[in-house]
């Protein structure tokens, strides 16, 4: 388990979901700005920076070819790891093709599935969140699909503005590009990496679960001092979580998310 030890006055900061590439090109770049201010923000006093996947809406890396645009992002977050600010990058299931481009020429740390770490003393699960819990066999099913290396081979054979195109075309037909229609809270027991956690508890203990995937803020008291943060997205709500050494807090425009139960 890798540890980060949390000096005085220092924080982690945690943020998932951003899409950058949708629904236009000019969305994208006004919600990439904001994104910047906000890690030109958090590096002033972070002892380290995750973010939780899907931060491409969609990312396929050819052997000499990278998809274009999102300078700003990109510099910004070399910036933050030549200064010595680790920035750990988890693939979602917009950019789990993501391969080596990022760690090599920013310099940011890859991690593709649920991960332990021990920060300030306290036990974190830190994943992007999809294909967990019960349920979804589909897209359980079509995750592995797309994670065999073959297919990626395969895929890479298309000529790149082939293989975007249709990669785009899908992107934007999908829930980020059109809102999203599920991202409703009904109550903790109907949220499946809740019951993801809760499964988890049953053979060892951590003090917080963090995930994105969900599109929506949440936090949820689990069990006594086990608590379970969504980071919701930067699409619709511009959310994101903190944590300072004590508590693990949801900010929303500089204000904390109410907890949910």
């Amino acid at each position: 388990m890798e540890e980060i030890k949390l000096h005085p006055s220092k924080k982690v900061y945690f943020a998932s979901d951003f899409h950058l590439g949708v629904p236009t090109h000019e969305k994208s770049l006004e919600r990439e700005k904001q994104i910047v201010n906000w890690l030109n923000e958090a590096k002033t006093d972070a002892q380290a920076i995750f973010l939780l996947g899907d931060v491409f809406d969609f990312w396929f890396e050819y052997k000499d070819v990278v998809p274009k645009g999102y300078v700003r992002f990109l510099g910004t977050l070399a910036q933050i790891c030549d200064s010595g600010i680790p920035v750990y990058f988890f693939t979602g299931n917009h950019d789990m093709w993501v391969f080596d481009y990022l760690e090599k020429e920013i310099g940011v740390k890859m991690l593709r599935e649920p991960t332990p770490f021990l920060i300030g003393g306290k036990r974190f699960l830190i994943g992007h969140g999809d294909g967990l819990g019960p349920g979804d066999f589909g897209y359980k099913t079509i995750k592995k699909v797309f994670a065999l290396r073959l297919n990626q081979i395969l895929f890479s054979f298309l000529h790149p503005r082939m293989g975007v195109g249709i990669a785009n075309y899908f992107s934007r037909t999908s829930r980020a590009a059109n809102g999203g229609g599920d991202e409703v809270f009904i109550s903790a027991d109907h949220e499946w990496l809740v019951a993801y956690a809760r499964e988890i508890l049953k053979k060892e203990h951590y003090d917080f679960f963090i995930f994105g995937h969900r599109h929506l803020p949440l936090d949820i008291q689990i069990q006594d001092n086990v608590q379970y943060i969504n980071t919701g997205d930067w699409i619709k709500y511009n959310t994101y979580a903190v944590f300072d050494g004590e508590k693990l807090n949801l900010i929303y425009n500089s204000s904390p998310v109410p907890r949910h139960s």
